[in-house]
């Protein structure tokens, strides 16, 4: 066999029959062969363009993820946590969670002091890392206190108060350790501050107090000893000349009337005119009772003055754990409340009925009423601690 290739060409004729058909054979496999790789080609070029796609919707998604878990946050704390978490935007870990309540972006800070001050061991653990988080090295207390005071709402309940100011005192005393002889020195002098703040910057306060009557309330807090007038006094000015300020809420949230409301929560309220019950969020301060459609709300749907007004257990029905407001002098209560259209009416009530959680709460919320006007858990807990100081002298 001569002459077979002639160049790049192969001779035909100069191959035996069956090597011809065997060429036929190899040229038509080869042909399928490129056909079937020219497929592959393109659905690969169809998966990858597939991928891609999912990829920029993954992509798309996580901020609409992010966005929602937000305001679920604002709306139930411990829900929108669990969606973060869930959708693997936040880590099941009390670090994680703390910086993402420290930075804050688009929360709303009281949902913020709720979380923070639940009592459960992992809520404890998130408030001790966003605590951490602060730098409080070499400030002066009062600056401390507004720095910390800024980054969350702290909240009506006496013992969520208790828990943060009491994490507030070890971590300013582990970064300024020296400055007071114990963390009870600062937890005690850090309330007196908040009330004074409240005292003199509250309008629905009267009776100021001064200079002397502060440095006198504070006499003994050292473990038994006097802190310095000078520094008393320093701080004093300090209030007087700057208030704290109350953050405006990122997640746009109600705006509440006074620093430090007696008690905020859930609760059902029947209707007037028709006795359906709609869920609303009640503030309790200032002897009147507020009540929003959501906590996000920046206006009340209804204030409840509770001069000449009283509390009572109540049964329904339909619903347990009720208790009402009622006129002591049976008249209408001097309420008033935000209608469809906005326009801002008086209430009709003669009693409003309302309906808690469980027996705990209604009992807490009704203690909290009848007591609105002259107690402060700011107070109480000061005094706890004032106790406990002066025994050590």
């Amino acid at each position: 066999m001569q002459n077979i290739v002639e160049g790049n060409s192969l001779d035909m004729k100069a191959l035996l029959p069956e090597e011809q058909k065997l060429l036929v054979e190899i040229r038509e496999e080869k042909m399928q062969l490129l056909y079937e790789i020219q497929v592959l080609e393109d659905e690969l070029m169809a998966v990858s363009k597939e991928l891609e796609c999912m990829e920029f919707s993954a992509t798309e998604r996580k901020p609409n993820h992010l966005s929602m878990g937000r305001k679920k946050f604002n709306m139930d704390p411990k829900k929108g946590i669990e969606y973060l978490i869930e959708h693997e935007l936040l880590q099941d870990n009390p670090e994680d969670i703390a910086q993402f309540l420290f930075k804050g972006e688009g929360l709303n800070k009281t949902a913020i002091g709720d979380y923070l001050g639940e009592r459960h061991d992992f809520n404890m653990n998130v408030l001790k890392a966003f605590v951490n988080l602060h730098e409080f090295s070499d400030t002066i207390l009062v600056q401390a206190l507004r720095q910390f005071l800024w980054s969350f709402r702290l909240p009506g309940e006496a013992q969520k108060i208790d828990r943060m100011m009491e994490c507030f005192a070890q971590r300013y005393c582990e970064l300024n350790s020296g400055v007071f002889t114990s963390t009870d020195t600062c937890y005690i002098l850090s309330f007196s501050i908040i009330m004074l703040n409240t005292s003199l910057h509250n309008p629905s306060i009267k009776d100021k107090t001064t200079v002397d009557r502060f440095v006198a309330m504070n006499r003994g807090i050292d473990d038994g000893g006097d802190l310095p007038e000078e520094l008393l006094v320093s701080l004093y000015e300090s209030i007087k000349k700057e208030p704290f300020r109350i953050p405006e809420d990122d997640g746009n949230d109600l705006m509440h009337t006074f620093f430090n409301p007696v008690k905020e929560g859930w609760l059902l309220k029947q209707g007037g005119r028709y006795k359906s019950w709609k869920r609303r969020w009640f503030i309790l301060n200032d002897n009147c009772l507020y009540y929003f459609q959501f906590t996000t709300d920046k206006e009340p749907k209804g204030i409840i003055p509770l001069e000449n007004i009283q509390v009572r257990n109540a049964q329904d029905r339909s619903k347990e754990f009720c208790f009402e407001l009622y006129s002591v002098n049976s008249m209408v209560i001097k309420a008033c409340k935000t209608d469809s259209d906005g326009r801002v009416t008086e209430g009709k009530h003669s009693v409003y009925r309302i309906s808690a959680s469980d027996e705990i709460d209604r009992n807490d919320w009704m203690k909290c009423i009848r007591s609105s006007t002259s107690s402060n858990p700011f107070y109480d807990l000061l005094a706890t601690r004032r106790r406990k100081a002066l025994r050590k002298k």
